[in-house]
C-alpha cells in the first residue's frame, strides 16, 4: 500500500482546530506536522479544506427485514451512500428471531455484510427472545466478539417488543462485561390501543401514524427504561430520541449522576409534524418512529446537543422507496396505502448527516465546529468502544478521513444521491459544506461525485466496552 500525503488542509478534531499535513502508512495515521516532505508518497492538497475525522453512523438498517417490509439498500448501495457522506464506520443491527440464539442472528447477519460493505462496520443485537440460553451467550459476545452494545424494544407488541423483565434481565447481564443496553422507547401497548382507535374509526391516512404515538408515551418508557438501568447500576443509551419530555427525563437523570445517554437523528432537528399535512400518500415519507414533532421539540434537541445532553447524531436510516418500482411493494411505502399502521417505518438519511449538520448546526451557530465532530465522529466512537481506532485524527488512528469544502454550496436531493431509495426527506434543500474526498483507512474511495471504493472492502470492528465514556 502506497503512502499518502494529504498536505496544508485545516484539521478540526473534538478539540483541535490547526492547519497541517497529514502522512497515512499502511492505512493509518502515521505523522502529523506543519510540513512533511513529499518523497514517495500520492499527494492530495486540502488547502481551503477542512480535515476531519471519518463519520461514525451508530444506527443504520442495511437490507433489514422490519415485518412483511425490507429495507430497500442493501450493505453494499447503503454503506456506498454512506461514504459519499463522509461516513466511514456504521453499526447495524442483527435481529434475533424468535427460537433463534443471539449469536445466530449475529452469524447470519455477518455473513450477510462481509461481501458487500463498502466501509467499516459493527453490530448491534436486537435482542427478542429472552432465555437463559440466551443470556448466557451475551458475555461471550461481548469478550470474544466485540459486540458490546444490545437493542431492546419497548415498542411493537408482539412483535419486537420485549417485556420490563426482559429488559432488567439483559441490563443486568451485560452491565459487568462491559456492555450496554440500546432502547427503543415508547409505550408499545398504549400505543397499540390508540392504533386500534384510530382504524375502528375509519382513520387510515398516514398523519394517523404521528397522532397514535404522542410525545407522553415516549417520555413514559424512558423514564421506565432509565430507572430499570437505575436499578441495574448499568449505563443505558436511548434511541432516536425526538420529544422534548423524553428529552427532560434523561436530564434529570443526568443531574441525579445515572449514565443515561441518548441520540436524536437529523428528521428530528431539521423537519416538523406539519410534513404530514402534505397532501395524499405523500406524508407516507415521513413515516418513522418515533414520527416528527412539534417546533419546540426541536428547540429543545438543539439545546440537548449544546450542552452534551443528547450525545449523538445518528441518522436511522431505514430506507423504504415511496413508490412501488422498481424493487416491488416490500420495499415500499405502498404496502401500507389503506392503513397507516402498515406502512413501512423509517427514511433514507445515511448520506446527508454531515452537510446537514455542518449548515444547520454549525452554519447556523447553534453548535461549534469541534462539537460537529464530537456529536458525528468522535462520541459515537468512544460511546461504542470504537475508539480512539476510530472517531479522530491521531497517530496510530485509522486513516479514515473527509476533505470537506466549507463554503461550498449544493443541493440534496434524491436524484444526486447514492442509496437506493427514490426520494429524500430533504429534496430540494440548499446546503452549504461538502464531502469532497474520503478515505477509508489511507484508500481514497470517494473524489468528487467519482466512486473509487468497492463491495468487501468494509471490515468487521470488533468493538470494547460501550456506555464508558
Amino acid at each position: 500500500m502506497e503512502d499518502v500525503l494529504i498536505k496544508g488542509g485545516r484539521i478540526v478534531t473534538a478539540v483541535d482546530d490547526y492547519v497541517a499535513d497529514v502522512l497515512i502508512k499502511n492505512g493509518q495515521i502515521e505523522a502529523i506536522a506543519r510540513h512533511i516532505p513529499a518523497e514517495s508518497a500520492i499527494v492530495h492538497n486540502a488547502a481551503g479544506l477542512l480535515i476531519i475525522p471519518g463519520g461514525v453512523d451508530v444506527h443504520t438498517h442495511m437490507e433489514f427485514p422490519l415485518g412483511d417490509a425490507v429495507t430497500c439498500d442493501t450493505f453494499e448501495t447503503g454503506t456506498r451512500s454512506a461514504a459519499f457522506g463522509g461516513t466511514t464506520t456504521i453499526i447495524d443491527f442483527a435481529l434475533q428471531q424468535r427460537g433463534e440464539s443471539p449469536k445466530q442472528a449475529l452469524d447470519r447477519r455477518m455473513a450477510v455484510a462481509e461481501p458487500k460493505a463498502c466501509v467499516d462496520y459493527s453490530f448491534h443485537i436486537i435482542l427478542t427472545d429472552i432465555t437463559p440460553d440466551a443470556l448466557a451467550e451475551l458475555p461471550d459476545l461481548i469478550d470474544r466478539d466485540g459486540i458490546s452494545s444490545f437493542k431492546m424494544f419497548m415498542a411493537y407488541p408482539g412483535v419486537l417488543m420485549v417485556d420490563d423483565a426482559g429488559i432488567f434481565k439483559a441490563m443486568r447481564k451485560v452491565g459487568t462485561q462491559g456492555g450496554m443496553i440500546n432502547i427503543h422507547a415508547e409505550n408499545g401497548s398504549v400505543i397499540q390501543v390508540l392504533i386500534e382507535e384510530a382504524l375502528a374509526q375509519g382513520n387510515t391516512s398516514p398523519k394517523f401514524h404521528a397522532l397514535t404515538r404522542p410525545r407522553i408515551m415516549e417520555a413514559e418508557a424512558s423514564h421506565r427504561a432509565i430507572r430499570l438501568a437505575e436499578l441495574a447500576e448499568v449505563p443505558v443509551y436511548l434511541v432516536h430520541l425526538s420529544a422534548k419530555e423524553a428529552l427532560e427525563e434523561v436530564v434529570e437523570a443526568r443531574d441525579r449522576g445515572i449514565s443515561a445517554f441518548a441520540e436524536t437523528c437529523p428528521h428530528y432537528l431539521f423537519l416538523g409534524i406539519e410534513e404530514y399535512d402534505r397532501p395524499d400518500f405523500e406524508p407516507a415519507k415521513f413515516v418513522m418512529t418515533p414520527p416528527l414533532r412539534d417546533h419546540d421539540c426541536q428547540e429543545a434537541l438543539w439545546r440537548g446537543l449544546k450542552f452534551d445532553d443528547l450525545q449523538i447524531v445518528s441518522t436511522d436510516h431505514c430506507p423504504f422507496c415511496f413508490n412501488e418500482n422498481p424493487y416491488g411493494i416490500y420495499q415500499s411505502k405502498q404496502l401500507g396505502h389503506d392503513n397507516f399502521e402498515r406502512i413501512p417505518n423509517g427514511a433514507p438519511g445515511v448520506e446527508f448527516r454531515l452537510p446537514l449538520m455542518f449548515d444547520g448546526g454549525v452554519g447556523m451557530g447553534r453548535i461549534s465546529l469541534n462539537r460537529f465532530v464530537q456529536l458525528t465522529a468522535t462520541a459515537p466512537a468512544k460511546m461504542f468502544g470504537l475508539f480512539p481506532r476510530k472517531g479522530t485524527i491521531a497517530v496510530g488512528s485509522d486513516a479514515d478521513l473527509v476533505l470537506f469544502d466549507p463554503l461550498k454550496v449544493h443541493t440534496l436531493s434524491a436524484s444526486t444521491h447514492h442509496s437506493n431509495a427514490d426520494y429524500t426527506l430533504y429534496e430540494g434543500r440548499k446546503v452549504t459544506g461538502k464531502v469532497e474526498k474520503v478515505f477509508l483507512r489511507g484508500n481514497l474511495v470517494v473524489d468528487g461525485d467519482t466512486w473509487l471504493g468497492h463491495p468487501g472492502n468494509g471490515a468487521f470492528q470488533k468493538r470494547s466496552a460501550s456506555g464508558r465514556v
